[in-house]
């Protein structure tokens, strides 16, 4: 059993910055997409980010370009999502995700879990003005 731990959470004042990370321990990135979900109070979950372990290739939903990095440290079997410049609206529940068969581009059509290999218990970023 895959365990996805996110880890990084806290409250910051708009302009700060954080770093998110998801250990998976044990678990080898090949092959997989994995990211970030994240879902508001009283708003629908949305797909944050995503990098494709195969290719490279990345999905940043456009609220975040330019701000958020993901990024993953095969090694460590972490993935990290560096957030700057945060703004109120980026409050959430963040959840780090993977799956073996949705590609990235696919993520932001589904926001279930259910489709998802694995998926974490979240961790809460706090935004204030």
């Amino acid at each position: 059993e895959v365990q996805l731990v996110e880890s990084g959470g806290g409250s910051v004042q708009a302009g700060g910055s954080l770093r998110l990370s998801c250990a998976a321990p044990g678990f080898t990135f090949d092959d997989y997409a994995i990211g970030w979900f994240r879902q508001a109070p009283g708003k629908e979950r949305e797909a944050v980010s995503c990098v494709s372990s195969s290719d490279g290739g990345t999905y940043y939903a456009d609220s975040v370009k330019g701000r958020f990095t993901v990024s993953t440290d095969n090694a460590k079997h972490t993935l990290y999502l560096q957030m700057n410049n945060l703004k109120p609206e980026d409050t959430a529940d963040y959840y780090c995700v993977t799956d073996s068969a949705l590609p990235c581009v696919a993520w932001p059509d589904h926001t279930d879990f259910a489709p998802y290999d694995y998926w974490g218990q979240g961790t809460r970023v706090t935004v204030s003005s």
